[in-house]
């Protein structure tokens, strides 16, 4: 089978409509059964105990949302095509984690975070820039945000009220998908970056999970 050239025009406008399911439709996702489906809902949650799960459960949409971007821009400036179609392939994946966050914020009577374009926007960027610095450096950048996301779900899974196990049981899954994601990048060539670039990772994560978490 011949692969199809694509114009910048067909680029653009993939990268576009890739842009509007995340932000405002349905994602296409692999299909996978939500990991709460079999876990008894909690409809006596506290009000201050659902308002918490929910800022919680906001924070990780908006943290879908980036990754959507983030391998989307990878995936655009990727030189090598196994590079490439890995990062399509990871941004399928992170497609239901994306649709099972908002599924959460639905049945917590809350909303994605008004701020998810801006944050998009900034992510798609910042992974184009990491694919034009090589396919290695693209690879190591997509397992160092891994690491990050880990212990991002690690302090959400400990803040988590109790009661709520159908969130618990999404980020249990998320974590699970983000590791398998650090490893394939690594095994697949992926330098890792240096200190300061990780420390910038980092403070750019905060900035998006204290703003996200009120708005």
């Amino acid at each position: 089978m011949t692969s199809r050239y694509y114009t910048s025009a067909d680029t653009l406008l993939i990268n576009l409509d890739q842009a509007i399911r995340t932000l405002f439709g349905q994602p296409v996702t692999t299909g996978r059964a939500r990991p709460a489906a079999g876990v008894t809902p909690a409809h006596d949650l506290p009000l201050a105990e659902q308002q918490e799960a929910a800022r919680l459960m906001r924070v990780n949409h908006t943290g879908e949302v980036c990754a959507q971007a983030l391998y989307q821009g990878q995936a655009l400036t990727a030189r090598l095509e196994t590079v490439r179609d890995r990062m399509e392939r990871a941004a399928s994946e992170e497609n239901d984690h994306l649709a099972w966050c908002e599924a959460r914020l639905k049945a917590l009577d809350s909303r994605p975070s008004i701020l998810n374009p801006l944050f998009y926007a900034g992510a798609f960027a910042i992974g184009a820039l990491a694919g034009k610095a090589g396919d290695r450096w693209s690879l190591g950048f997509v397992a160092e945000t891994e690491y990050q996301v880990i212990q991002h779900l690690d302090s959400h899974l400990q803040r988590l009220p109790a009661g709520d196990q159908e969130s618990r049981a999404v980020l249990e899954q998320m974590k699970e998908d983000e590791a398998q994601h650090a490893t394939s990048a690594v095994v697949a060539g992926g330098a890792r970056l240096p200190l300061p670039v990780r420390l910038l990772m980092k403070g750019a994560s905060k900035i998006m999970t204290e703003t996200t978490y009120w708005m």
